[in-house]
């Protein structure tokens, strides 16, 4: 039987961050996971750092001081992860979304993001392939990407000089509250520990059934494309203002399918000279399977906004799951029912945006010390019943 002092339940990007930061601080830190690292939602997305989606006040504070932790990464890890900071760009598709585009812009500056808005002769400047009818958009210019599986195996790598064990291909099958510690079985034999970190994404709510805590998420299934790049189409992430209505659950005009699943241009060029195309958001269980119908809407969203795109080749394409709550926010938390129980987990697309400030959060709520950030909209204890019928 092996001991810990803290395990964390999940090897993706999340879970790595909270292994590192709580390493860092002289605690004992295991992993377990049930395949291997980033094999879930981590390598199954994009890879980016944005405050630019994120609601002004709270949701785009908390992404502005994960975005300086991992600049801060970038100059303390020892694997390099294609960090860059280019900035991001939101596009509108009409005089109305300009108009929601400025009040947008408003809060978010004077909540002190470095956000401006973008005419027709900026889009021009920014991409020669952007379609000629785009009124404008805007920019926050402290967005930056990354390559989320190298960023995992980055964390990993510096984590395990602190002495962060791994348990790959190791299922866990139940936990137990024992004598005030944690017995958790797995399927490779068992591990104790006084501390459990639920990192559990999309499975996070199996993960909490073993000790009878509900926890509301649900997996949201997201599209990728992968097309190269015969002409530098845009030199940075490029999404339509539309995406923030997708995200959100607001209304657009768009015909019904688009609609249905929730498609709205994401591009991001990525460091191998080839770029990603999204998005999508469906709920479909824990299906991964390509939807066909879904990558034609994405396709011809593309298009819309980069007619150049219809010349370009896909060269593959692939579904994954993100962990969904109510409120579009993780739950980064102890669970009072169970001295030294946290979660983290429910960062449906901001997971990789989020990973850091939740590691660094997790390790300080451990610690007993003060948190970075303010916690209570991202307690577990938020929710009430009716989010779980």
């Amino acid at each position: 039987m092996k001991h810990t002092e803290v395990a964390v339940i999940g090897g993706g990007i999340v879970g790595c961050a909270v292994a590192y930061y709580t390493a860092k601080r002289g605690v004992a830190v295991t992993i377990i996971e049930k395949d291997e690292l980033a094999s879930g939602t981590s390598s199954h997305c994009d890879g980016n750092i944005l405050a630019i989606d994120k609601d002004p006040g709270f949701d785009s504070q908390m992404s502005l001081k994960s975005q300086e932790l991992v600049d801060q990464l970038a100059k303390e890890l020892s694997l390099e992860f294609e960090y860059r900071q280019p900035g991001s760009i939101l596009v509108c598709e009409t005089d109305d979304e300009m108009e929601a585009a400025e009040k947008w812009v408003k809060m978010q500056k004077e909540a002190g993001l470095p956000f401006r808005m973008l005419d027709r002769s900026d889009l021009r400047q920014e991409s020669k392939y952007l379609a000629d009818d785009l009124p404008g958009g805007l920019e926050c210019a402290s967005d930056s990407t990354v390559n989320p599986y190298m960023l995992t195996y980055a964390l990993f790598e510096e984590a395990k000089t602190y002495g962060v064990s791994f348990l790959k291909k190791t299922t866990v099958m139940n936990i137990n509250f024992v004598n005030n510690q944690y017995l958790i079985e797995t399927d490779q034999g068992s591990v104790t520990a006084k501390y459990v970190v639920n990192c559990g994404g999309v499975w996070a709510p199996k993960i909490g059934e073993m000790l009878e805590i509900p926890i509301p998420i649900f997996p949201r299934k997201g599209h990728l494309l992968v097309a190269s790049r015969q002409v530098p189409v845009s030199p940075r992430k490029v999404m339509e203002f539309g995406y923030l209505m997708s995200k959100f659950g607001g209304k657009r005009q768009v015909d019904a399918e688009t609609e249905r699943y929730g498609v709205a241009l994401v591009f991001e060029p990525t460091q191998s000279q080839n770029f990603l195309l999204g998005s999508s958001r469906e709920f479909a269980g824990f299906d991964i399977d390509v939807n066909w119908d879904v990558v034609t809407c994405m396709a011809k969203r593309g298009i819309r906004f980069y007619p150049k795109m219809s010349d370009m080749n896909v060269i593959r394409m692939y579904a994954g799951l993100r962990p969904w709550t109510k409120d579009h926010l993780p739950i980064v938390s102890k669970v009072d029912k169970y001295p030294g129980y946290y979660i983290a987990a429910g960062h449906e697309g901001d997971g990789i945006s989020l990973a850091a400030i939740t590691g660094k959060v997790i390790s300080e709520m451990i610690s007993g010390d003060k948190t970075s950030i303010e916690t209570d909209p991202l307690r577990y204890d938020r929710f009430n019943k009716e989010v779980y019928v």
